[in-house]
């Protein structure tokens, strides 16, 4: 059997909305917004570059927030550059395929094939002796194990196994098409390419299972470098697989230690520091920098106070770096324990203080927080910053928002006397 290659990748979220920066002022938006489709055109360079024997896509091809055919569109004339060249592309659809009506209509191009979602099939690649089996989703939720209804591996030939699944569960995931890797190396397969899960895992090695990840993260919580995985096959066996990173915009985590700044220089060295870190991780590319100030810091209360000044500064900061920006800052620094203990507990800057922290997520207010959410627009409460006044989590950071805004003004402006 000769050598070939193919590749791996899942979770395009084709024309997916990028979270975060198309409200800032100053960011790229087209750039933004156009991420998932050039990360998308980074693959199919790299499959006809490479020269594979095929491509397979692992589910959530498209996204369920798509309204027109222009998706479609791009997506269809992404695969004519691999057809011409000879690719042929294998997938199932995953949960957001399947929520999305649209999709459901159309009818891939002609060097796509779509596995069904009624039961597991096979097709046999008589070229480079290879079997995929594979199956689509019926529907958005779905629960039952679909691996376990795959057939055996055929004899004498590579045997790979297409599908989207949450596996044993992953955070931030549904459990989707739940299985165990003791169910999939027990069909004999070589290889398991799997979708769903947006963090790269190489799960096993024997046999290979494998989640490639998101082609191009698409919010804060999908930061580091993002691709696809390019597996070689010597005499009928994984040699080797190898991550592709074809991502075009990168996000960015930078957390500042502001426990030993004195002054606002300082302060301003260190975002610095995190801000080139970012730049750096970016490996050429734009990169997204959420940064987050922490620390018990004589800085907390001028930080609070003046906040949309520092703003301001360390947004220029970045624009000076080159090709970044600030997603977001967040302020969760402390002031030092001296501080706090000026406050007298029975003056009234006190009481205030005692007043914020007794607050809680009051029960009786469900229906009226809920009825409140449902009048907020749906840029506010959607995404993975919405604003959820029924949890407690956010419930409490606004809580201490309020709190250490109230205390570092009025400790300027001596509150506290």
């Amino acid at each position: 059997m000769s050598s070939f290659t193919f590749i791996h990748a899942a979770d395009l979220h084709l024309d997916s909305p990028l979270s975060g920066l198309e409200t800032y002022p100053d960011a790229p938006v087209e750039q933004i917004r156009g991420a998932t489709r050039r990360a998308l055109d980074n693959l199919v360079t790299l499959a006809r570059e490479q020269e594979v024997a095929f491509v397979l896509l692992a589910g959530d091809v498209f996204d369920n927030s798509w309204r027109d055919f222009h998706t479609a569109l791009f997506f269809a004339q992404c695969m004519g550059r691999l057809g011409e060249a000879g690719i042929p592309v294998y997938a199932v659809s995953g949960n957001h395929d399947a929520a999305n009506p649209i999709g459901k209509t159309l009818r891939p191009p002609d060097n796509v094939h779509f596995f069904s979602p009624a039961r597991p099939e096979s097709v046999t690649l008589e070229h480079c002796s290879t079997v995929i089996h594979g199956q689509s989703y019926p529907g958005r939720e779905t629960s039952e194990d679909l691996a376990a209804q795959y057939p055996p591996a055929v004899p004498g030939a590579l045997n790979i196994g297409l599908l989207h699944t949450g596996l044993t569960g992953r955070p931030g995931h549904e459990p989707y098409a739940p299985t165990h890797p003791d169910i999939l190396a027990g069909k004999g397969y070589a290889y398991w390419a799997l979708g769903h899960v947006h963090q790269r895992e190489v799960v096993g090695r024997d046999p290979w299972i494998v989640f490639p990840g998101i082609i191009q993260g698409r919010h804060i919580r999908e930061t580091g470098p993002k691709g696809c995985s390019l597996v070689q096959v010597e005499d009928g066996r994984i040699r080797d697989v190898v991550h592709q990173e074809i991502d075009v915009l990168r996000w960015h985590h930078g957390s500042v230690d502001c426990t030993s700044c004195a002054c606002d220089e300082d302060v301003r060295q260190a975002v610095r520091g995190q801000l080139q870190a970012a730049r750096d991780a970016g490996d050429g590319r734009p990169v997204a920098v959420r940064l987050e100030c922490t620390g018990t810091t004589r800085m907390h209360a001028r930080l609070h106070d003046s906040e949309q000044h520092f703003h301001e500064e360390w947004r220029t900061l970045a624009a000076e770096l080159g090709d970044l920006w600030i997603e977001k800052i967040r302020l969760q620094t402390r002031p030092p324990a001296e501080q706090s203990e000026e406050i007298d507990p029975d003056s009234p800057l006190g009481e205030l203080m005692q007043c914020i922290q007794a607050l809680e997520l009051p029960e009786s207010c469900s229906k009226e927080l809920g009825d409140l959410m449902k009048q907020l627009p749906s840029e506010v409460t959607e995404g993975e910053e919405g604003l959820n006044l029924k949890d407690a989590q956010q419930w409490q950071r606004m809580q201490d928002d309020v709190r250490e805004l109230l205390l570092g003004r009025l400790l300027r402006q001596g509150g506290t006397e």
